[in-house]
C-alpha cells in the first residue's frame, strides 16, 4: 500500500500519516473480511473503530498539509478531489443504520477508501515534499 522509493516518508508528518494509513487500511481490510463472511456484529465492531481512526486522521490532513497545498496550489485540483473523497467516505460510513446496515456501501466505501489511500501515498505524499517550502513543512510540524 506504502511507497518505499521516493523517501516523503522521511518527512515525519508524511511518516505518521501514512503509518495512520496503515492501520486505518488494516481495520478496514478486517471489516471488509467479517461484513464477507457475515460476521456482522464484528463488522458492526470495525466500523466503530474505522472511524474512530479516520474522522480525526482526514480532520488533520484537511487542515495541515492539504491546507498547505492549496496555498501553493499547484495541487489544489487534487486536494478539492480527495477532500470530496473524504466528504462522500465520511458520508457514508457515519450514516451506517446499525440496526438493519447496507453491507454493499460499506464495502464500495470501503473499496473507495482503498483507492483513495493509494492515491494519497503514490501521488499526493511524493508529490507534496517536492513542491512544498521548508516553511510549510515547519508550519505543518509544529
Amino acid at each position: 500500500m506504502m511507497c518505499n522509493y521516493c523517501g516523503c516518508r522521511d518527512f515525519p508528518l508524511i511518516g505518521r500519516l501514512s503509518q495512520e494509513h496503515a492501520d486505518i487500511g488494516e481495520v478496514a481490510r478486517a471489516l471488509r473480511r467479517a461484513v464477507d463472511q457475515g460476521a456482522h456484529d464484528e463488522a458492526r465492531e470495525f466500523l466503530d473503530e474505522l472511524l474512530a481512526l479516520l474522522l480525526p486522521h482526514t480532520a488533520e490532513e484537511e487542515r495541515g498539509l492539504f491546507a498547505e497545498l492549496r496555498t501553493e496550489g499547484s495541487l489544489a485540483a487534487e486536494v478539492a478531489r480527495l477532500c470530496g473523497e473524504h466528504a462522500q467516505i465520511h458520508q457514508v460510513l457515519t450514516a451506517i443504520d446499525r440496526a438493519a446496515p447496507d453491507w454493499d456501501r460499506v464495502r464500495d466505501a470501503v473499496q473507495l477508501l482503498h483507492d483513495h489511500i493509494d492515491k494519497e501515498e503514490h501521488g499526493l505524499f511524493p508529490a507534496a515534499v517536492i513542491v512544498l517550502p521548508i516553511p510549510a513543512w515547519d508550519r505543518i510540524t509544529a
